[in-house]
């Protein structure tokens, strides 16, 4: 999932502060999970800004909004009817999002609650953890499952540097070396063999060069 964090409430203050009557929107997905911008999210922020405004003199009218995603057009039609009618959208969903919102409300400025953090998991309540970076180019199938680009810390494609002492990483004791994690996991699954099977670098240029990446499935269309 997409992870994020709130930006401090003195920021959003700030960017909303030529607006007199503005949307809150969250999102039912990826942000719900991390408890950043879903429905109770949106209800939290919007009570504060209120507060925070009326206190200042300068009252605040919020219309609190939750979609199903932000990311699809289908779930951005029902604000359609109604978003112009707004000086601007707060959004707490995540950065692709708030894009793609930005898209298709050309005339209304769109405003980001939260900071977009990465592709991960939850190890357990309230704490998330990065396994994947979105480079295009997986070789998990060879690595045990294991990302090297996203646990090894320095981001090595070909192998342990040499400097992690007892499976842990030189750069803090509490890091362990993903190398290691994958040495030990090809030699638990009996494929160490696919070690030697991997590329000597990473190639990154087939992931980035072109502008944004794109997916097209002609069979959808």
């Amino acid at each position: 999932m997409i992870t994020g964090t709130p930006k401090p409430i003195e920021e959003i203050l700030e960017m909303i502060e030529p607006y007199e009557k503005i949307i809150v929107a969250g999102c039912f997905g990826c942000v719900t999970v991390c408890r950043v911008g879903g429905e109770k999210e949106v209800q939290v922020l919007a009570s504060t800004l209120r507060l925070a405004r009326e206190a200042g003199g300068r009252p605040l009218e919020i219309r609190e909004v939750c979609l199903e995603r932000q990311c699809d057009p289908e779930y951005l039609d029902p604000m359609r009817p109604y978003v112009e009618d707004y000086q601007a959208v707060l959004s707490i969903a995540c950065g692709a999002g708030i894009q793609f919102m930005a898209e298709k409300f050309a005339r209304t400025p769109l405003l980001p609650g939260i900071n977009t953090g990465f592709l991960g998991v939850t190890e357990r309540q309230g704490e998330w953890a990065e396994r994947c970076q979105g480079c295009g180019d997986c070789v998990l199938h060879l690595t045990g499952g294991i990302c090297p680009v996203t646990r090894c810390a320095k981001s090595l494609f070909h192998g342990p540097c040499g400097g992690s002492v007892g499976g842990i990483c030189e750069v803090s004791r509490d890091v362990p070396c993903g190398w290691q994690l994958i040495i030990d996991r090809l030699k638990a699954l009996d494929q160490l063999e696919n070690y030697g099977k991997l590329k000597p670098y990473k190639g990154w240029s087939s992931a980035r060069d072109g502008g944004p990446r794109r997916i097209i499935r002609e069979d959808m269309i």
